[in-house]
């Protein structure tokens, strides 16, 4: 998700209806590119190729899934609750194949088995109950065909001691238990800041969710500043200092295989 100067601050819950999909679109995400979504690339690259189907669960506005489809020269499928997200995404990412909508829990039009990977970026913190992140788990494993790679994004909820570049993990200090809600703090490309409300779910809680959810051979990653000089793009490591980043590093890569 998400320096600068700080400016006003704006209060949001889901990102929801039109207005939703375009503050969605309006966050900076400067950490995540530096932290996140290289490395998310990164552990997809080594098991799909060209022309095989991945699917991001929980696209938004498609700048990420958009970004896979031209690094991993994959057939890339966008998927979202929002419909208006969708719209977004069908007008600004023109390297994704198409998109699908989420309705009742089930991604409608994809049959299963159909995918050779799924990437799922900052999607977990929008579900309120372990029953929820079950549900994801168990669609995702609808989609992917046996051994098939799933790569789950997430930000940590235990680094509220930081101010990163462009995001603000909780209240300073303060410790959040499974499910609480949370407020996450992303800075937008006009160096304004964006509150959301997140519910916290512990990084290491997230192997023995998926394992039960039938995955396999979970790991996870925290990457580093130093490692994402040869991922990220180029220029970006040294814009900022990422004093924090380098302190803390606030993002997690989970991966796991399907059953």
């Amino acid at each position: 998700m998400n320096n600068g100067s700080a400016g006003h601050e704006e209060e949001g819950g889901a990102w929801s209806g039109p207005a939703g999909a375009e503050a969605f679109a309006a966050v900076e995400a400067a950490t995540d590119w530096l932290l996140g979504y290289p490395f998310v690339f990164e552990a997809l690259s080594r098991r799909i190729g060209a022309d095989d189907l991945l699917v991001d669960y929980g696209c938004g506005p498609g700048r990420v899934a958009d970004r896979a489809a031209r690094v991993l020269g994959a057939r890339v499928v966008g998927v979202d609750t929002s419909a208006e997200m969708l719209a977004l995404a069908r007008s600004t990412a023109p390297a994704v194949a198409e998109f699908h909508l989420v309705r009742d829990g089930r991604v409608t039009g994809l049959p299963d088995g159909c995918a050779d990977a799924v990437m799922c970026n900052h999607v977990l913190a929008s579900l309120p109950t372990e029953e929820a992140l079950l549900g994801v788990f168990a669609e995702v494993r609808r989609l992917l065909r046996p051994g098939a790679p799933f790569v789950v994004l997430s930000t940590d909820p235990a680094c509220t001691e930081r101010e990163y570049v462009s995001l603000r993990v909780g209240a300073p200090g303060a410790s959040y238990r499974p499910g609480e809600e949370m407020p996450l703090r992303l800075l937008r490309t006009d160096g304004s800041w964006q509150e959301v409300r997140n519910h916290a779910w512990p990084v290491d809680r997230l192997p023995a969710l998926l394992e039960s959810a039938r995955f396999r051979d979970v790991g996870q990653r925290r990457p580093t500043v130093e490692e994402a000089r040869a991922l990220a793009a180029p220029g970006l490591v040294e814009r900022y200092p990422w004093t924090a980043e380098r302190a803390a590093p606030p993002l997690v890569i989970t991966s796991a295989f399907a059953a």
